[in-house]
């Protein structure tokens, strides 16, 4: 199969499997709004963000691992998932041993045994679900993806509707998803079978370690910037404040959905077409033209609707959320960016790399979370926000290009990204005729990306090699 096509028929298979699970939820927003006061659901998130920053540091990194190294041609995929399992039973076993140390967190005290719970199940279930997808179990992935989130959903309605059970329900919902995902992928693949005690390779869970620690730093740097942002909204305006800005999320989220679709399936392409330089250069060169086509030009008519998807999804509680939907927008495109530039630190095993960028993204959220949102509230968080994902942008796209060299496209990226910042603040500020302005920012932004855009489509449909 030609690699364009393999690439674009692995993101049909994932993004039906995300798009199917994931718009059940984005349709039930307006009902969990209902459901959950503003206060809840700001603590409910709280507890969610905790759980997810404790994720990488329990798992010690081995979900990124296992697909990096399983995903090669040549890998011993037993020895690889012995391995990693090896590693994830003596992360989750330390873990487990600290965990009394949740007890100190006063804000979360009531919810530890939610928190412990959440962590354990959700690496048991990203390790299994990575194993998959490295071993081109694609559909399987996929299906798993949308058993996850029905499940989720179902537990929701029952724990939230039927028996208001609130925070806990709301967060409990979540672990019984990924426990019951993780059984139905244990049994489809019979990973029983894959598990040998004999095929666990010191050496390779040295290779593992060295790879996959540094992606720990990495990935709590990046849960930092978004937990710093809604603690510290919480701390300086409280927990209904928090709610209206962890809702203003949802829309943007849609953006965050897209490319990880995508970059889920390009990962593995990039990793199967990286042994030659010179072909691998031209696939980066293509790949990422389309990609900043369709990602901007998706956040541009995003920008345009968040008002009428405001009201159609959110509850009047939540209404002021639209004013902090647009720059949320244009940070999750500059994210979408770091994303892709972040598959050459996969691709060459530098993750080192993404843990200085992260850093970097990290404490600039930080500190600029400390000037803005005393000052600005929510919208304040939401520039910080913004502001460190395009430093991070701004660092990888120097960096990058030096270990797989690809061209990236500088100019329209930087004119595209200044339209967006344009449509952005004119729908925040919400000047009069901010739609024709916004409408004619848009069309502008099509103009420019449409032909690298359709370049990607042609060459596909025509096999054309890049």
């Amino acid at each position: 199969m030609n690699r364009n096509t393999k690439l674009l028929s692995n993101a049909g298979i994932i993004g039906i499997g995300t798009f199917a699970s994931k718009l059940l939820v984005f349709l039930l927003m307006p009902l969990y709004t209902a459901w959950l006061t503003t206060g809840e659901y700001g603590a409910a998130e709280v507890i969610t963000s905790l759980s997810n920053f404790l994720i990488p540091l329990a798992a010690v990194g081995v979900s990124t691992g296992i697909f990096r190294f399983a995903a090669e041609r040549e890998a011993d995929k037993e020895a690889v998932f012995s391995s990693s399992i090896a590693l994830l039973g003596i992360g989750l076993g330390a873990f487990l041993t600290l965990s009394p140390l949740l007890l100190l967190v006063d804000y979360c005290r009531e919810y530890v045994w939610l928190v412990v719970l959440y962590v354990f199940f959700a690496d048991l279930q990203a390790v299994a679900a990575q194993y998959l997808r490295a071993i081109d179990r694609t559909a399987l992935f996929a299906g798993q993806g949308i058993l996850n989130t029905v499940l989720t959903v179902l537990f929701n309605v029952l724990f939230l509707f039927f028996f208001d059970m609130g925070v806990t329900g709301y967060v409990l919902s979540v672990v019984l998803g990924n426990v019951f995902t993780t059984l139905f992928m244990a049994f489809r693949a019979r990973l029983w079978q894959v598990f040998r005690p004999s095929k666990i390779n010191r050496a390779l869970m040295g290779e593992l370690l060295r790879f996959s620690l540094p992606l720990i730093p990495t990935t709590v740097c990046w849960l930092v910037t978004d937990l710093s942002d809604r603690t510290m909204v919480t701390y300086f305006w409280g927990e209904d404040v928090n709610g209206i800005y962890s809702a203003a999320y949802k829309i943007p989220t849609v953006i965050n959905l897209v490319s990880g679709v995508f970059l889920q399936a390009w990962q593995f392409s990039a990793i199967s077409e990286s042994s030659n330089e010179e072909e691998c250069s031209r696939f980066y060169s293509r790949v990422f033209s389309s990609f900043l086509s369709v990602v901007t030009i998706g956040t541009a008519g995003l920008i345009l609707l968040s008002r009428p998807l405001s009201s159609v999804l959110l509850n009047e509680a939540y209404w002021d959320a639209r004013l902090y939907m647009p720059v949320l927008l244009c940070a999750a495109c500059a994210e979408a960016v770091v994303s892709f530039l972040a598959s050459v630190y996969l691709v060459r095993k530098k993750s080192g790399h993404s843990f200085v960028t992260a850093l970097i993204g990290a404490l600039s959220n930080i500190v600029l979370n400390l000037i803005l949102i005393p000052v600005m509230g929510a919208l304040g968080a939401a520039v910080a926000t913004l502001a460190s994902y395009l430093l991070v942008m701004v660092v990888r796209l120097i960096d990058a290009p030096r270990i797989i060299r690809f061209r990236i496209a500088l100019p329209r990226l930087l004119v595209s990204l200044l339209l967006l910042l344009g449509a952005a603040t004119v729908m925040t500020l919400e000047l009069s005729w901010m739609y024709p302005i916004t409408v004619c920012l848009t069309v502008l932004l099509i103009v420019i990306n449409a032909p690298a855009l359709v370049r990607g489509i042609r060459a596909i449909f025509k096999h054309e090699t890049v």
